[in-house]
Parts: structure tokens; C-alpha cells; sequence
């Protein structure tokens, strides 16, 4: 099966679902217009939107299934829809969060959200409308972004995040370490709430000896190296849900600090092994992996082994081709 993956690469899933395919032997490709410092390449043909709608017709005649993300398509009007549409070829849209959350529903059951980076709900609301007039399934990351989105498709399916764990070999924090290092990598720090973040670091700076580093605007390469030395990682305390930095730290062997809705909580496996912390309790829920190095060792083993269970990309990617197989049922 060929497949196209486009147009918008978030947190380096169109490249790790594609490598993924390769190796079950698909011809897998993803075309991104989206570009930023996070530097990603892997699997990937950067080009643009103008470039991409040129080479639109190509394209379909090339390809048997689409699988698009972030609310994009070939062509930003959408005109490549019903010529897909019309060839009898597969099309699922693949929504991450920004994209789709609607303003006010998203303070219904979570009151620290940020949703400065999504569109106006009138905005939102118009393409989805559009999109579904073709595309009837969907796929998101978890259950914070499905709400938005499960009464425009006839069908919506789960997908964990992927990750390559052969890109990441465990570092699990060194019990007998004096000064532990805190990490904070916010792509947004409004999003992340890095605000919050920092100001519970020099709250807990009074009492406690650690160092604290902030990431930012650093190729994700070299980011994921400097991961290696932390002790402790607060990745978002607004969202709702954990995102790909939650999954990588995890990945490495670290304890991962992120904010949990309490109604999401029972959607996600119950070994879920991320500390919940919110603007009002992240002094307490810090504090207490600093005063508990062991917790902190525990932690970070538990979710070496939660990744490998559940976002592990040869895993996540056999959900996917069942998805892929039932499209049109």
C-alpha cells in the first residue's frame, strides 16, 4: 500500500508512522509545509503549500490512501477532497489538539487550559464541516482532543503518540545525586504554563538544592541529548493531557510532571506512571519527588517500561494498519 502523510508534521508523527510502515513493507512518505526549529526530516519531503498544490494531481494519482493531519490537505481550500473522493481512494484526518479545541468547551472540565493557539471556534467549526463533507473517520492522540471532534465524524479512533525507542536508550535518575536537575522544554511556554513552572522553581528554590534548565528554540536532536541529565521533567500543567515531551522523557527513564484532567484519568492505561500536577498543586507534587530520590528512580524505570507497552511505534503502528483496513466500514 502507498501512502501520503501530509501536510502538517506535529511532534514528528508523520515521520515515525512512516518509518513504521516501511518496515511492514508499505511505501510510506510524508509531505510537510510546516516548518520550525524542531528541525524535523526523517521520512519526510519538506516542501510548501504552493509546491504541494502544483504537484496535488500527481500526488493522488500516486498514492492509495491519505492519511492527512492537523486539519491540512493537499490544497488549503480543500479542492483535492473530491477528486480523492471521486478515485475511491482512502482518506482519515488525524487531529492533534490545537487544531480542533474549541474555546469554551475546553474550560468546561479543565479551568487552566490554554487555548491562545487555536483558531476562533467559527473558524474551526467551518473546516471541520468542510473536511467531513469527504473525510467521515478521524484519528486523535487520546481523549482530551476526541470531544472535540466526535460529532463532525462518523467514526473517531484513539492512536497513542509514536516513538522510535531504538532513539532512545533509558538514563534513569542517579539515586545518590546531590544537586537533581529539573528540565523544561516548552515549544509554547503559554500552553505549557511555563509561568507557573517557574515560579514553583524559585518558590522551591528557598528550601531545596537543584538546578533547573529551561529548553527552548533548540533543534530536537540535540534536545533529546540534553534530556538525558535531567532528574526530574515538568513538560505541560494546562493542557489536560501529556504530549510527545511527556512520552520522550518517559522514554528515557525520567519521572515526568504534567497536568492529568481527573475525568481523563480512567482513559489512560491505569500504569500510567506520570506525576498529576496542576498550577495549584505542582509546589507539593515537585517537592515530593525532590525529598524521594528512589520515587524518583521508580518512576522513571515504570515509565521506561508504560512507553514500550503503549506508544512504542511498531505497537501503535498495528493499530493503525487496523484502522487503515476497516476505512469505509
Amino acid at each position: 500500500m502507498k501512502i501520503f502523510h501530509g501536510t502538517t508534521e506535529i511532534a514528528g508523527q508523520m515521520g515515525i508512522l512512516s518509518s513504521a510502515l516501511k518496515k511492514r513493507g508499505h511505501c510510506s512518505v510524508g509531505y510537510n509545509t510546516f516548518h520550525s526549529y524542531l528541525g524535523y526530516k526523517d521520512h519526510l519531503v519538506n516542501t510548501d503549500e504552493e509546491g504541494l498544490s502544483e504537484k496535488s494531481t500527481e500526488i493522488i494519482d500516486s498514492y492509495d490512501l491519505f492519511h492527512f493531519h492537523y486539519g491540512t490537505t493537499l490544497c488549503p481550500d480543500f479542492t483535492d477532497l473530491p477528486k480523492i473522493k471521486s478515485r475511491n481512494k482512502k482518506m482519515i484526518m488525524h487531529h492533534w489538539g490545537n487544531d480542533v479545541r474549541f474555546h469554551e468547551q475546553a474550560r468546561i472540565n479543565n479551568p487552566y487550559v490554554y487555548t491562545g493557539d487555536s483558531p476562533p471556534n467559527e473558524e474551526i467549526d467551518a473546516k471541520l464541516k468542510k473536511i467531513t463533507t469527504y473525510i467521515k473517520e478521524a484519528i486523535v492522540q487520546d481523549y482530551e482532543v476526541y470531544d472535540y471532534v466526535k460529532d463532525y465524524y462518523k467514526k473517531v479512533h484513539v492512536l497513542p503518540i509514536a516513538i522510535d525507542l531504538s532513539q532512545f536508550e533509558p538514563h534513569y535518575p542517579f539515586i545518590q545525586k546531590e544537586r537533581p536537575l529539573i528540565l523544561h522544554a516548552p515549544t509554547n511556554p503559554d500552553f505549557k504554563g511555563t509561568t507557573y513552572i517557574e515560579e514553583t522553581i524559585e518558590k522551591l528554590k528557598e528550601d531545596y538544592q537543584f538546578d533547573y534548565q529551561r529548553i527552548e528554540k533548540m533543534n530536537h536532536d540535540e534536545v533529546i541529548k540534553l534530556y538525558k541529565d535531567a532528574d526530574i521533567i515538568i513538560d505541560q500543567v494546562l493542557c489536560g493531557s501529556y504530549g510527545l515531551l511527556s512520552v520522550e522523557s518517559m522514554a528515557l527513564g525520567k519521572p515526568v510532571i504534567t497536568y492529568i484532567r481527573p475525568d481523563l484519568i480512567s482513559a489512560f492505561p491505569n500504569d500510567l506512571p506520570i506525576v498529576n500536577a496542576n498550577p495549584d498543586n505542582l509546589y507539593e507534587q515537585t517537592r515530593s519527588l525532590l525529598n524521594n530520590p528512589q520515587l524518583r528512580r521508580k518512576l522513571g524505570e515504570k515509565g521506561r517500561q508504560y512507553v514500550e507497552k503503549v506508544h512504542a511505534h511498531d505497537v501503535v503502528v498495528e493499530q493503525l494498519l487496523t484502522i487503515y483496513s476497516n476505512l469505509g466500514e
